[in-house]
């Protein structure tokens, strides 16, 4: 009775092990240890997103963003920075030459200046990358704001919103061989799908009527 309890257990583990495969993002589920503070070393001036105005939870107005970078299989390499309006949905993808922060915020300061009229708010993720976010700030006339360490559900739209580019761009790719209209391509065909929670109208047609 013993042996037949045993095998049951090691057989259950196993089928943990492999249903992770079934997942969109195909991934192990990792239990974090720690104090929960973050080990990505410090930004300076940082703004914690308890300061966020309450209005931005919300989702009453256009203009509060969620940003973060996607990595490819090379690590040193090209990477997309990702946008995301909260309200609409509305996304922007932007390849940066690397995770620098100066090649991040440079493209993200470049791709998004043209809409900084709609632009109030922007809450990032802890990476090394948005050090300069003071850069972004004045650039774009918003006030920056960071989520904490390993609340990833602060930034959730961001998240899912990154789920969905990685079905275009598997952990496998290397962006340095990916090229800017590969990425605008993507970001169009995003924004121009429709979503039942904005009545069935596309993210760009809700998005543009702010203009």
């Amino acid at each position: 009775m013993h042996r037949v309890r045993q095998h049951f257990f090691y057989a259950s583990h196993l089928e943990v092990q492999w249903v992770y495969t079934h997942l969109r993002c195909k991934k192990k589920r990792k239990k974090r240890y720690g104090s929960g503070k973050s080990g990505r070393g410090a930004i300076p001036n940082r703004v914690d997103i308890d300061q966020r105005p309450k209005v931005v939870d919300h989702k009453s107005r256009i203009g509060d963003w969620e940003g973060d970078i996607i990595i490819g299989a090379h690590d040193g390499g090209a990477v997309i920075a990702s946008m995301v309006e909260r309200k609409t949905r509305f996304m922007r993808l932007v390849k940066a030459k690397d995770k620098t922060t100066t090649a991040v915020i440079a493209r993200l300061n470049q791709y998004m200046l043209s809409i900084s009229n709609l632009v109030h708010t922007i809450t990032l993720d802890n990476g090394k990358e948005f050090s300069q976010h003071e850069k972004m700030a004045q650039a774009l006339n918003a006030r920056v704001f960071f989520a904490k360490p390993y609340h990833s559900w602060e930034r959730g739209l961001n998240e899912n919103t990154n789920g969905l580019v990685r079905q275009y761009f598997s952990k496998k790719t290397r962006f340095d061989k990916i090229t800017e209209s590969d990425f605008q391509l993507v970001e169009n065909k995003l924004n121009n799908r429709p979503r039942k929670c904005l009545d069935y109208e596309t993210l760009f047609e809700v998005f543009s009527k702010s203009y």
